[in-house]
């Protein structure tokens, strides 16, 4: 695969037992890629490896069971590490998901940064999990939130985030691709922004990770966080990275075995990072499974799998502007991710993806946990195809058809 800049659509898709099925008496079209990704047989069979031969609990055990079971959760430290081209493992902390990883910084760093009248920056775009750990925190602190707009093309207003930045700019929350509109936002230039006026910033990876290169240190954020079930991994692990000297300087948010050194009946002291962020026994199999799903994805080739998504929404565009009443919402561009949120005349979006599900298409509808944004554009709801690796032409051609048919079954 690695010869070609295209990828082998047939060899991927057998990879993929789940895409091998009918829904409905069709082909599953799967289409819900941003809400999480299915998983190769790689991360499958790795998963039923561990579970088969290495199962055990992790660090406090001297017999060979626990040290196979150690050795490969912080062989998949590592490998997350170099993934995101972080400095060392210790600054690797597995967490559930993205919306874990940015509840840990909302409670173990807010509270000791945060005070009132200092600013938290957030954008339209964001997450919920990225709005709704923000405000609790400025509710405990007296913090205020502020929001960057988006231009009706989609993108951030970058001269509305210069004006909003101030010396009261504690915090800088953005997310690197938008889960919604597919937009890509300039990470790097915003955190050098923020960094100007001694702003951390934290960035959520979520829909970055599982389809472009990351390099923390070329972004230059404190932490980035992004999940393991939307890149090929299993669920319930994800990945929250920070700067050493930050997360050194954190106090746990929890409490409970592991992450401690020393304890006493009236005090305990705790293991530097990450340890003392992982209480009680860790999710050992799903990091190493989410490890198997990283060298898969850097196998093809994150810059190739980028560039096939953008084919495909190309593609998609192209084949939807000979569809009546169709109207793409995300930026026209190379700053666009594989994401397609589109209104279709007056169908309900809801109406339309049962529709779609009836042809074995699956796509998302609602407000993609992005109410803001949802109300900024005017809408209750969209619908959103989100393309990935496995994904092709034939499965934009299919979706068509279902747009079509559609269009005729409400008319």
């Amino acid at each position: 695969m690695k010869t070609s800049t295209r990828l082998d659509i047939k060899a991927i898709k057998a990879e993929f037992p789940i895409l091998d099925q009918e829904v409905n008496g069709h082909r599953l079209v799967y289409l819900d890629n941003a809400a999480s990704s299915q998983k190769p047989r790689a991360v499958v069979a790795t998963l039923e490896r561990y579970y088969e031969r290495d199962h055990a609990n992790v660090h406090r055990g001297i017999h060979e069971l626990s040290t196979r079971a150690t050795q490969a959760y912080e062989g998949a430290r590592a490998r997350a590490a170099r993934y995101i081209g972080a400095g060392e493992p210790e600054e690797v902390v597995f967490v559930r998901g993205t919306t874990e990883g940015i509840n840990l910084v909302a409670s173990a760093w807010g509270p000791e940064n945060l005070r009132e009248g200092d600013e938290i920056l957030l954008t339209v775009l964001e997450h919920h999990s990225n709005i709704v750990p923000w405000q609790l925190l400025a509710q405990r602190t007296g913090a205020h939130l502020k929001s960057v707009d988006i231009s009706d093309d989609g993108r951030l207003r970058l001269d509305q985030f210069d004006e909003l930045l101030t010396r009261r700019t504690r915090l800088v929350g953005v997310t690197h691709v938008s889960n919604a509109l597919g937009t890509i936002n300039p990470v790097e230039e915003i955190v050098a922004a923020a960094k100007r006026v001694g702003a951390t910033v934290l960035v959520d990876g979520a829909q970055a990770a599982p389809h472009l290169p990351i390099d923390v240190g070329a972004v230059g954020c404190d932490f980035y966080a992004f999940s393991g079930h939307k890149m090929c991994g299993p669920t319930g692990i994800g990945v929250l990275w920070g700067r050493r000297e930050l997360l050194e300087e954190m106090a746990p948010y929890q409490g409970g075995g592991e992450m401690i050194e020393i304890v006493e009946l009236e005090r305990s002291t705790y293991k530097p990072a990450p340890q003392k962020f992982e209480a009680g026994t860790p999710n050992v199999a799903d990091a190493v499974g989410l490890a198997a799903a990283m060298d898969y994805l850097e196998d093809i080739g994150l810059e190739r799998i980028h560039a096939h998504e953008h084919d495909l929404v190309a593609y998609a565009l192209e084949r939807g502007a000979e569809i009546p009443g169709f109207r793409d919402l995300g930026p026209v561009g190379d700053d666009r991710a594989g994401v397609l949120s589109f209104e279709l005349g007056d169908i309900h979006p809801h109406d339309l993806a049962q529709v779609l599900d009836s042809r074995g298409i699956a796509v998302r509808a609602g407000h993609h946990c992005n109410q803001p944004l949802m109300r900024r554009l005017g809408l209750g709801a969209t619908t959103r195809a989100s393309f990935y690796l496995y994904n092709d032409r034939d499965d934009v051609d299919v979706l068509c058809e279902g747009l079509n048919a559609a269009i005729e079954f409400f008319s």
